[in-house]
């Protein structure tokens, strides 16, 4: 993989050479691990040889908003168009995991969590579950792989600029190596039409916000995922802040299109926010 860097990383970077120091520990994956790097006049030696100039060490650290990659002895902004949905993609840092953003959308919880940890929550709310599970979409793939502990994980993605931005994420490398996981690309709304009738124990829906996916909150979709789930399956339904204005009236209409489509109750994860609708 190629090395990223972030202004997390940058900023210690200047540090030590601010402090005389002929090297240092950083990362060149955006956290994961740690390594040395080289700190000569003309700029910054990574373990693979690649380098960086002091100026483009600099912009990285005054850049709060976006992660970079190095390539050719530069570092770029890791941006991507897509000519499919017409959404700008790039991964904004966080101190672990990155975000992915579309068209200035943030797909991920990042107050007072990360987005790691924000799809660990909702595993957790969704429960234990044993056999196959469906994960709508798939992003930089954290709950899928989050999930990945049970039986099979299928999920689906939509735009194949999202996939390119998970391989060039570390921390989405589990999602192509898990032999566990089964990558679809297509769009959850035809996708789940081809399912045969309760081959899921349980479903992640993760979507994007309603503004860029409404599809992905109509009932026609509800009384989808409820025909591919078995008889005792449960679905987690990511919606938002329950606390927010948006997310009380989502909340709302969810449950109500949720229990139209048969789900026989619908509970409230606070903590997630979102809610699990239950088959039986």
């Amino acid at each position: 993989m190629l090395p990223l860097l972030s202004h997390f990383q940058a900023r210690e970077i200047i540090t030590a050479r601010t402090s005389g120091q002929a090297n240092t520990l950083t990362s060149t994956d955006l956290g994961m691990t740690r390594t040395t790097v080289l700190l000569t006049m003309t700029g910054v030696v990574l373990p693979d040889q690649s380098s960086v100039p002091w100026e483009d060490i600099e912009a990285i650290a005054s850049d709060a908003n976006d992660c970079w990659i190095i390539e050719d002895h530069r570092a770029r902004v890791l941006r991507r168009y897509s000519e499919a949905t017409g959404h700008t993609y790039r991964l904004m840092p966080t101190r672990n995991a990155p975000a992915l953003i579309i068209s200035g959308f943030n797909m991920h919880r990042i107050l007072n969590t990360t987005p790691r940890e924000a799809a660990n929550a909702m595993v957790r709310a969704l429960g234990r579950v044993h056999g196959d599970i469906l994960d709508t979409t798939t992003g930089l793939g954290y709950t899928a792989i989050a999930l990945s502990a049970a039986s099979r994980v299928v999920t689906i993605e939509k735009d194949p600029v999202s996939t390119e931005m998970a391989r060039f994420n570390p921390w989405s490398q589990a999602l192509f190596n898990n032999p566990r996981i089964t990558c679809v690309s297509g769009d959850s709304v035809s996708e789940i039409q081809g399912f045969p009738d309760a081959s899921f124990a349980a479903i992640m829906h993760d979507p994007p916000s309603i503004q860029l996916a409404g599809e992905l909150y109509a009932g026609t979709f509800y009384e989808q995922a409820f025909r591919v789930l078995n008889p005792k399956g449960k679905l987690f339904h990511y919606i938002g802040d329950p606390a927010s204005a948006l997310g009380s009236r989502t909340t709302q209409g969810v449950t109500r299109r949720l229990h139209r489509a048969g789900f026989a109750r619908v509970e409230q994860k606070k903590e997630a926010f979102g809610v699990v609708a239950f088959k039986a």
